[in-house]
């Protein structure tokens, strides 16, 4: 008598159905790894923007106060998404009895918002930095 080895039918079956699924949950797996790669990079892209946006707008002496102004983004920085940006400067704070060359502060206000898809996402930065007053400024009063 002949002792055989090898597997049953039965345990290949078993063998078979326990690979396909983890097969399965790897598959699922990787695709949710994917999309969830895809979405940050999409946000990391505009937290860039944002950064080199309120970089300008707080080098920018010349940006209007009191005024909200808004500009899209070349799509070959944003990777062919739909992107843009608003912004708001305006005087946080001046000293009392404010004269021209005195320090006041502003407050910058920049909502980034971007189109991966058919929904509209937006992220808002706030800044503030030190403004040399003009006698315009002391005219105009002090603008929210």
């Amino acid at each position: 008598m002949t002792n055989q080895r090898g597997f049953t039918l039965l345990e290949v079956l078993v063998a078979t159905v326990i690979l396909a699924v983890a097969v399965v949950g790897l598959v699922a797996g990787i695709s949710g790894a994917l999309r969830n790669a895809s979405r940050l990079t999409s946000y990391d892209r505009a937290v860039q923007l944002a950064r080199q946006r309120m970089n300008e707008l707080m080098l920018d002496d010349r940006f209007p106060r009191g005024i909200e102004v808004d500009g899209n983004f070349d799509p070959s920085q944003t990777g062919g998404v739909p992107a843009g940006w608003r912004a708001r400067v305006s005087t946080f704070e001046k000293p009392p009895n404010a004269v021209p060359g005195q320090t006041a502060i502003d407050h910058i206000q920049l909502q980034i918002w971007w189109m991966p898809g058919a929904e509209r996402r937006t992220f808002t930065l706030e800044g503030y930095k030190p403004h040399m007053l003009v006698a315009a400024d002391i005219l105009a009063g002090s603008p929210q």
